[in-house]
């Protein structure tokens, strides 16, 4: 018996629905097993046991080791000594016209002060030449100056007019004077600064961490006033006084470059060499 076409009809769509169904069914099945997947990582938060994030690892911060200095073995130790000498034709000395500032004149009333670059002693021995192992000590640190250094100001005059002084030694500025005046130094390895210093201020007190030949000073209120400073990081310095000698003991075996610096003359070097517990004698002579 045919079945009329509606029949037909119904039935396709009784089968295409019966297969819908099934999909449905079959999507059904696989809930379960999401929902206990959520539920199990939920339980994990619960219990602590979450992945954690990873932690941050911090640089390890490095203790700086402590400087070693340099101790000369007393047993090896040698020594450097000799004399500067001029024996050329000094300039004349000028006197210093201070008439613009009373107090500095009253200072000097019946002396006049007089600005003399090259000043020697007896047989020409030259006075405030400045002598310093200029090379041979590379790579040496020496424990610092505890001492500090005194420039004065007396009589509208730096005092002294060379001053050595080891790289971070302290230098006491002074003034003795019932003026005012305006320390300035002029570094080139250092800071430069300049500071008011009145009558009876306490001292200022100053230091140049690195090492530098010649440091000029003047004063910005008395225009005649000068001084130099050498600074050194080590301690084979000297500043020669009325018989140009100089002398360093406890230095290191080894071979030096000495220099001498002096405001009116040019600068000189020699070579040395100093054997184990020896002397070497230098000298340096100027015409």
């Amino acid at each position: 018996m045919t079945r009329p076409r509606s029949q037909w009809g119904a039935l396709h769509l009784c089968d295409s629905c019966a297969g819908g169904g099934d999909r449905r069914r079959h999507q059904n099945a696989k809930r379960p097993s999401t929902f206990l997947l959520l539920a199990s990582q939920l339980l994990l938060i619960a219990c602590g046991n979450a992945p954690q994030p990873a932690e941050k690892k911090t640089a390890a911060v490095e203790t700086p080791k402590p400087v070693e200095y340099v101790h000369v073995d007393p047993a090896t130790a040698g020594t450097i000594r000799g004399k500067i000498v001029f024996h050329g034709v000094k300039p004349p000395r000028k006197p210093i016209d201070m008439s613009s500032d009373a107090g500095c004149q009253k200072e000097h009333a019946g002396h006049p002060a007089y600005d003399e670059p090259i000043v020697t002693g007896k047989g020409g021995a030259l006075t405030n030449a400045f002598v310093f192992i200029q090379s041979g000590l590379e790579g040496k640190k020496f424990e610092p100056a505890e001492n500090a250094v005194v420039l004065n100001q007396h009589g509208c005059m730096f005092e002294p007019r060379v001053l050595g002084i080891r790289a971070g030694q302290i230098m006491d500025v002074r003034n003795s004077d019932a003026v005012s005046h305006n320390v300035h130094p002029k570094p080139t390895n250092n800071y430069d600064w300049n500071q008011q210093q009145s009558p009876g201020a306490p001292d200022l007190q100053h230091k140049f961490p690195r090492a530098d030949v010649m440091i000029p000073v003047k004063c910005n209120v008395h225009s005649w006033m000068r001084a130099y400073i050498g600074v050194v990081d080590h301690p084979y310095f000297s500043v020669t006084a009325a018989d140009g000698a100089f002398e360093w003991k406890n230095v290191p075996p080894g071979d030096y470059t000495i220099a001498v610096w002096h405001e009116g003359l040019p600068e000189q070097k020699q070579t040395v060499h100093v054997a184990p517990s020896a002397t070497a004698d230098i000298n340096f002579t100027y015409r």
